[in-house]
């Protein structure tokens, strides 16, 4: 049979094709065509991606009768699995919708709050009527026999509905990248907590200290054998990669500091979270509404001089800050009142840097400014105070009745006080050429590059307690609102132990296209008529057109 010319066309484009699929099929590539490159796993994820080699399972919650955004959530949350499971048939999801049992709604959600994951209520307004419902915007990770719950929402400081999703939407990735990371990698990277100096209570850390043993091996540690085994303490400190202090009230010895300061200076790293002021907030909810600042001595000045920063005894003031509670009335009839309250700054990125990245507001109590001094190490400013900030010199009398009174803008024209400073280089001793407390097998001078992070409040890590158990830190439970101190902490905390991927995931950032509800509420009916009008009047203009060509072929 001999092929004419079209046939040998077709014939050669259906080889092509062939060809073209078994090429296709020795190479893997997908194409996002976002701009924002939403769908683009980052590498971090990619390379937790390929380390699964046993079946993951996660059951996402976020399902039934959702409002518009929240719709858009469980979407985007799809699209993000479904790029996972592109590259590892082992990670397998579904959507469940926990309110299709048998079971009553709240007998649901109760179950769901025991096991952590809290339900959210929401009150949506449709054709007029206000109606309740629960939502549950979570999803469960397994894998190897364990289950990790993973949170699909991030609440934010407005609690506007729109900025709230687009928050969520920026963080599905790390979401569902952290807890296969926390299911599957083996922790061996250890943080001492440092105590025995007046630090925060366990209760106090709970929530933080909680979340990092999914990532890092933890244990207190107290300098209390320095006196009588120095070189024993430092040995031992030294297998500790990190050292986290929260908050001390106590003053160290020359020992202690001199053990802290070779533990840096052989490489180890460090966060301070020091407060340089005597000032604690319970004091103002006495009878007097009063309390006195003062400065307080940790013998920690030269110290941290000699790393390069200098927290001074003042308070930040500032007019962009977190609200004060009050209650007023008893009984039935208590009411709770917000007031500003310019002692607690909320801090905000200075910099751009990986850690402060797509940030919340952070949120402090009584902070001091910090300066940064002259040096051949690399200071970077994380958190600030705002432009309409000023400075009050300790001893100060702050009292409750400063919320009646209208701030002066004449004395707030400084402002962009440093409150968290990252710290990095080659440290110089604090104890070069000075009388040393105790004689050591190996003393050093100057440590090889390492970091250190110095916080001026002590309260940045302290969560908030109700009936007696902790809750999530940043969650404010006067107000509801949410800061962003616990996701500033886990970003130091990665940073500092060179898990830069987790940080940069965590940041990632994505825009979303907001809707104007009200403007879709009006024009709906607008909307209706042209979906329903203009494909039948399409499909009757088609129809004319074919029926004239077909007259017109035919007569000619």
């Amino acid at each position: 049979m001999k092929l004419n010319a079209s046939h040998k066309k077709a014939l050669g484009i259906i080889v092509l094709l062939v060809f073209i699929n078994l090429v296709a099929t020795q190479f893997f590539k997908r194409i996002d065509f976002t701009s924002d490159g939403r769908y683009t796993l980052t590498e971090s994820s990619l390379d937790l991606v390929k380390t699964i080699d046993k079946p993951v399972l996660i059951k996402v919650f976020l399902t039934g009768d959702l409002p518009s955004e929240f719709k858009r959530l469980q979407t985007e949350a799809r699209y993000i699995l479904e790029e996972f499971k592109a590259y590892n048939s082992n990670i397998k999801f579904e959507f469940v919708d926990p309110l299709e049992s048998d079971l009553d709604a709240m007998e649901v959600a109760n179950q769901f709050y025991e096991n952590g994951m809290s339900p959210e209520s929401l009150n949506i307004r449709k054709n007029g009527t206000l109606t309740e419902r629960l939502i549950f915007p979570w999803a469960m990770a397994e894998y190897g026999g364990m289950q990790i719950p993973i949170q699909l929402l991030q609440k934010t400081l407005t609690q506007s509905n729109s900025e709230m999703i687009q928050r969520s939407v920026q963080n599905l990735e790390y979401a569902f990248s952290d807890g296969m990371t926390k299911l599957s990698r083996e922790r061996t990277k250890k943080i001492a907590i440092i105590k025995g100096q007046g630090e925060l209570k366990d209760r106090y850390l709970a929530d933080f200290l909680s979340t990092l043993k999914d990532y890092y091996l933890i244990a207190p540690f107290t300098l209390d054998s320095v006196n009588t085994s120095p070189q024993k303490t430092l040995d031992i400190l030294n297998t500790y990669d990190l050292i986290i202090d929260a908050k001390p009230t106590k003053s160290f010895t020359d020992a202690k500091n001199y053990v802290l300061d070779q533990y840096l200076m052989n490489g180890g790293k460090a966060i301070w979270l020091t407060e340089q002021v005597i000032a604690e907030k319970d004091s103002l909810y006495r009878v007097s509404k009063k309390t006195v600042a003062f400065p307080r001595n940790l013998n920690l000045y030269s110290l941290f001089f000699r790393y390069g920063v200098r927290i001074n005894p003042q308070l930040v003031n500032d007019l962009y800050s977190a609200p004060i509670v009050l209650a007023s009335g008893s009984g039935n009839s208590t009411q709770l009142t917000r007031f500003p309250w310019f002692y607690d700054p909320l801090g905000n990125p200075a910099d751009n840097h990986p850690i402060t990245e797509n940030l919340s507001p952070v949120k402090f109590e009584f902070a001091n400014p910090i300066d940064t001094l002259e040096s051949n190490l690399n200071k970077t400013i994380l958190l600030e105070s705002s432009n309409l900030s000023r400075v009050i010199g300790t001893p100060f009398e702050v009292t409750l009745d400063e919320i009646t009174k209208e701030p002066d803008p004449r004395l707030y024209t400084t402002g962009h006080f440093p409150l968290a400073v990252l710290v990095e280089g080659e440290f110089n001793s604090a104890f070069k050429s000075k009388l040393k407390p105790f004689t050591l097998q190996s003393p050093k001078d100057k440590s090889p590059q390492t970091q250190q992070v110095f916080i001026s409040d002590g309260d940045l890590i302290k969560n908030q307690l109700e009936s007696g158990k902790p809750l999530e830190l940043g969650f404010d439970r006067y107000t509801g609102l949410t800061y962003g101190n616990k996701t500033f902490l886990l970003n130091v905390v990665n940073y500092l132990l060179g898990d830069e991927s987790l940080v940069k995931t965590r940041s990632k950032s994505i825009r979303l296209d907001e809707m104007n509800l009200e403007e879709l509420e009006s024009t709906k009916l607008k909307w209706q008529l042209f979906n329903v009008i203009v494909p039948i009047l399409s499909i009757i203009a088609f129809g004319l057109v074919v029926v004239y060509w077909r007259k017109k072929k035919y007569k000619s």
